[in-house]
């Protein structure tokens, strides 16, 4: 199998030993993304559909550096800090989307990298 990382400047650096994406077999797998400002590496947090639309820009640079968009996405997984952040976080990842609309499971737990409150990460087919 071969693989191909993906890395854009427009998105943040990984803060860890990952890939921020990896093209295989036909599919790109794009790490999960946190409200990282790529050009300050300061956190995006003043209110929660702040934090989700910097999270999607995130995603959204890296598909486009490997030359796809949200239209490609079959997957998604939401992490949540708290499911009382449901409604705005959903309404946010909604205007990314059009039409035929990705599966997805959206999940709450208990800590996320930074103590942010929302890490997404998305499959695309290629």
């Amino acid at each position: 199998m071969e693989k191909t990382i993906i890395q854009t400047p427009e998105a943040p650096e990984p803060i860890g030993p990952y890939s921020q994406a990896v093209k295989a077999n036909g599919f790109l797998f794009v790490s999960g993304q946190i409200a990282l400002d790529p050009k300050t590496g300061e956190l995006v947090c003043s209110d929660i559909e702040s934090e989700t639309r910097r999270v999607m820009d995130n995603l959204k640079a890296v598909l486009a550096t490997a030359g796809i968009g949200f239209s490609h996405v079959v997957k998604t997984t939401i992490f949540l800090s708290d499911m009382s952040h449901f409604g705005t976080v959903n309404e946010v990842y909604g205007k990314y989307f059009t039409g035929k609309y990705p599966a997805r499971e959206t999940v709450a737990v208990k800590t996320l990298p930074k103590n942010v409150n929302v890490e997404i990460s998305v499959i695309a087919a290629l």
